[in-house]
């Protein structure tokens, strides 16, 4: 049973009349036969294409009419709105009449090995991700007096969350695509984190109301380019772009549990990360700096959140530039396969692969960081 689900009786859609669920299900994007289509999961092994499901049930004159969502976006917009109840009647239909394996399954209903996974939200509006939000993640890479009084200094005075922007398009990948190491850029790190989706806009939530405006949760990996920028020229050293938005930079997945299938994160979460068969991070959510919560408050204080928006809660300590765990750094090679897992939710299982050499002059182009650091990433 999953964490959070005491009963099936507990768990009523909105909207009259009330609707019991028989079992929990979780929300994705799916290639099925080649074409893009939103999905339910059940099991972790059914994929139910909605849209199908939905209009079988609709030749039923006892159901309205409701249009399925013409994506994940959609979905989320319209949960609240119509769209859970009748998910919830999807399931319940198929479950009590025995349509997901034998001689009586649907068409619509295929197994997740049949299918490829697309990122849950091909496109998300925004993607804000929590720096430096873990204790363990605090100066890591210094010595063991250096982490602990570093660590003391930030509890005492944790301040507001530290925020930055993650690009989309391009960047965001499923669980059926591949991290690309950028050529020349020999620093590729790791950093597992939950994904909080938002479901109603807002601004200036509370930290107290934030989990109103939730529609679920994902996993997702904050892949990470230590390599810096060049010197010369701006003076400014950090360069978030560099650092986080190369393509395939933002794993995404492999699907959404709606929160009301996964309870409360700040006392179920636990979030792993394996390069190989070594495991690098491991946390529960009593190591974060800031609650969730936290985080979407101050993230609303600054920019409207809208349905489909992700709030990703940081990571632990772990890392590959760290050397706090492992005693040195360790970056992410070609035909490596990292594993990222959060307990209730899913896993994203990915191989990394080496990007191709551009062609052309370099002209402004970002270059190799061998052209400008001498401490080889290992």
């Amino acid at each position: 049973m999953i964490a959070g689900l005491s009963s099936a009786a507990s768990l009523t859609a909105q909207g009259e009349p009330d609707v019991p669920i028989t079992e929990p299900f979780k929300v994705g994007t799916f290639e099925v036969r080649g074409l893009r289509t939103v999905g339910l999961v059940l099991r972790d092994h059914f994929i139910v294409d909605i849209a199908a499901a939905n209009a079988e049930l609709e030749r039923d004159p006892a159901y309205p009419r409701v249009p399925a969502p013409a994506d994940m976006l959609d979905l989320i917009g319209r949960y609240e709105y119509g769209v859970r109840l009748r998910l919830y009647e999807i399931v319940n239909g198929l479950v009590a009449n025995g349509r997901l394996t034998g001689p009586g399954r649907a068409e619509f209903v295929h197994d997740v090995e049949d299918v490829r996974i697309l990122p849950p939200i091909m496109f998300p509006g925004k993607i804000l991700n929590a720096a430096t939000n873990f204790y363990s993640r605090v100066a890591e890479t210094g010595t063991e007096a250096d982490r602990r009084e570093a660590r003391r200094q930030r509890r005492e005075n944790r301040g507001v969350p530290y925020l930055y922007l993650k690009p989309s398009r391009g960047v965001v990948i499923g669980a059926s695509d591949r991290i690309i190491v950028p050529f020349g850029r020999d620093r590729t790190d790791w950093e597992v984190e939950l994904g909080t989706v938002i479901g109603r806009a807002t601004k200036y939530v509370s930290a107290e109301d934030a989990p109103d405006h939730i529609f679920g949760y994902t996993v997702t990996i904050d892949v990470s380019d230590r390599g810096g920028r060049p010197p010369g020229g701006n003076p400014t050293a950090s360069d978030w772009l560099v650092e986080k938005g190369h393509d395939t930079f933002a794993p995404m997945g492999p699907w959404i549990i709606p929160k009301e299938f996964y309870g409360d994160p700040m006392e179920m979460l636990r979030q792993t990360l394996d390069v190989g068969e070594e495991r690098m991070q491991e946390a529960t959510a009593g190591d974060m700096i800031h609650s969730l919560w936290e985080l979407v408050e101050y993230a609303s204080s600054i920019v409207t959140l809208f349905p489909g928006d992700v709030i990703n809660n940081g990571t632990s300590g772990g890392v590959g530039e760290g050397t706090a765990v492992r005693g040195e750094t360790r970056f992410l090679q070609p035909g490596e396969v990292v594993t990222a897992t959060i307990d209730g939710i899913g896993t994203l299982q990915l191989p990394v692969v080496a990007g191709t050499a551009p062609f052309g002059p370099m002209g402004v182009r970002l270059p190799p960081a061998s052209t400008y650091r001498r401490d080889p990433g290992r």
